[in-house]
């Protein structure tokens, strides 16, 4: 079934908030009622005026206020609905935009590893925020003009018919004419907003990728190179930006011009049927104010048709991004009963980020509960791929990987990933308390169990010497502590956590040697009783490791503890003696 496209999907999130939408479109009819009425009053007093000045007596002032009488409630009715229905539209609208992002958000959640590791995030991120943004400005602008325009249009057409047809086509002209130069200057226009956004999203890429290494762009002197692809983006967004809305802003003057032509026309033609008595003086008056209120909602779309026209793209990036393939359904799979025991099995393991380069290669390992494993190679050679395997960040495309002789393929990813700890290169840290920090993964910790985490961590010590202990503050970056520290949180959340298998990926690569001792030794804490997995390397952290699995070239070609391997004389002792020939 063909995918609808366009605005039109945004209609199922407007229908949630559908009675106050529609009271609001009662609100803009009755409006749009009042507003075409009032001209026609208002030429009742003309035509009042006029045959009471001719027929030489005096005005009937008592006529005419009752006309004003009636203007004026119906002024203050109009403006009353107007002002409800802003209130109703605007509540419907955000809260539309609310439910949106929450989509997006809950989207994010449901995406494989893939999707984020081949897009740019400032991308993704520009499509969560400013396409949403774009999304909820224009509706907040065009929605109700939009209806007010095709209103007014319909309503004042009906009038002028009403009045003297033949003047009526003219208007129709302008109407026809009007639609034509649109459509033309929209078909130009459309694709340059869609370049536009798609500026916009690689410019948000090129500023989280610059601002993320900014110490690293100083370091090296690359300050104008970083500059001049920012720059180059940003002419590209200009030029883009500058074309989508010049050409659409020629909108409004030719449709102006064409309905000044069209009042020409009418006024002539008009006071011709004035004279000869066709139609009232008021009348004229009344039709040349509805050639205006034809005027105003044309004059109008074409004012908003910049905002709509990048609203239109916004929708196709943001319902891209939902459209996106979300992980395979894991409702079929088996329950775990309760913690693995940590045994797993690496059985002709066969993966590829894409076909024509395979990556792991028929791979074998058995690995008992309590090990400690270490997997070493160079870079490149499938190392935290196999740890992404393990975790079903990605499945593999042959054989299996079995946790206490179950394929993890047959297991629910959430209860899978439940039974790990990790403790990675690059550690994350969250604005907020360490206290908040350490039970990340773990809401419903104590006190004492996260004071007892961080005393296996080796980290209780340091967080009692800061100011404000656990509650301290952590900056958005966490900078306001060393990286070693924030490496020893990391292994404190994961020892509250108590997985049954451990991953450190090269934990040990970003402290000093003091705080690599207390790592170790923190490390120890947490490896004894459970499966872990160790990348590293620098071999000197793994020569206690009860298995060392040494990958080359996508598969593993040496398996065995240090010493076994060393007497081997094969790969891994090139790889030892590569790093401590002296």
């Amino acid at each position: 079934m063909k995918k609808k496209t366009g605005l039109i999907r945004l209609i199922p999130y407007l229908k949630r908030h559908g009675l106050k939408v529609i009271i609001a479109i009662l609100l803009i009819i009755t409006a749009a009622i009042l507003m075409v009425t009032s001209p026609y009053l208002e030429g009742m007093i003309t035509t009042q005026l006029f045959s009471d000045v001719t027929a030489g007596h005096g005005v009937n002032f008592t006529k005419i206020a009752k006309i004003i009488a009636g203007l004026i409630v119906i002024y203050f009715t109009e403006a009353f609905c107007n002002l409800c229905y802003q209130f109703l539209l605007t509540d419907a609208i955000q809260n539309t935009m609310m439910d949106l992002r929450n989509e997006v958000e809950g989207k994010i959640r449901r995406l494989p590893i893939a999707f984020f590791d081949t897009r740019p995030l400032g991308d993704t991120l520009s499509r969560i925020t400013n396409d949403v943004d774009t999304i909820s400005n224009a509706l907040q602008q065009s929605f109700s003009q939009i209806l007010n325009a095709i209103l007014g249009l319909s309503l004042a057409m009906f009038m002028m018919f009403r009045i003297q047809w033949k003047m009526a086509l003219i208007a129709v002209l302008i109407i026809v004419f009007s639609a034509v130069i649109s459509k033309l200057i929209v078909s130009r226009s459309q694709p340059l907003f869609q370049r536009q956004q798609n500026a916009l999203g690689q410019l948000n890429g090129i500023v989280q990728e610059k601002y993320t290494g900014f110490n690293e762009i100083k370091l090296f002197g690359k300050q104008e190179d970083a500059f001049q692809e920012f720059k180059e983006a940003n002419e590209s967004l200009c030029q883009n930006g500058f074309k989508a809305h010049f050409i659409s802003g020629l909108m409004s003057p030719l449709v102006s011009f064409i309905t000044y032509i069209g009042i020409g026309f009418v006024a002539i033609l008009g006071a011709l049927y004035a004279m000869s008595g066709v139609i009232a003086v008021g009348q004229l008056q009344s039709f040349i104010r509805y050639i205006w209120q034809v005027n105003q909602p044309l004059s109008q779309i074409t004012q908003l048709s910049g905002a709509i026209q990048a609203s239109v793209a916004a929708v196709h990036r943001v319902f891209d991004f939902l459209d996106e393939e979300e992980e395979a359904d894991d409702a079929d799979c088996h329950a775990l009963e309760g913690p693995t025991k940590g045994n797993v099995d690496f059985e002709n393991v066969y993966f590829s980020y894409t076909p024509e380069k395979p990556l792991l290669q028929g791979v074998n390992a058995n690995v008992k509960s309590g090990q400690m494993v270490a997997i070493v190679g160079p870079t490149g050679v499938g190392k935290t791929t196999l740890i992404n395997l393990l975790m079903r960040f990605y499945d593999v495309t042959g054989g299996s990987i079995k946790i206490d002789g179950i394929d993890i393929r047959h297991m629910k990813r959430e209860e899978l990933r439940s039974q790990f700890g990790m403790v990675l290169q690059d550690t994350w840290l969250f604005k907020g308390t360490i206290l908040e920090n350490i039970a990340y993964g773990k809401d419903d910790a104590t006190g004492e169990e996260i004071t007892n985490a961080a005393k296996v961590a080796n980290v209780h010590h340091f967080i009692r010497t800061l100011p404000d202990g656990y509650n301290m503050v952590l900056n958005e970056e966490a900078n306001n502590i060393s990286q070693g520290e924030k490496q020893l949180l990391t292994i404190a959340r994961a020892v509250l956590c108590n997985p049954s298998i451990l991953i450190l990926d090269e934990a040990t690569s970003s402290v000093d040697t003091r705080l690599e001792q207390m790592l170790q030794d923190a490390m120890q804490k947490i490896m004894k009783g459970r499966t872990s997995f160790v990348i590293a390397h620098r071999l000197s952290t793994i020569k206690n490791a009860d298995l060392i699995l040494v990958m080359q070239d996508g598969n593993i070609v040496e398996q065995g503890t240090h010493k076994e391997l060393l007497e081997k004389k094969g790969y891994y002792e090139q790889l030892y003696y590569a790093q401590f020939a002296n």
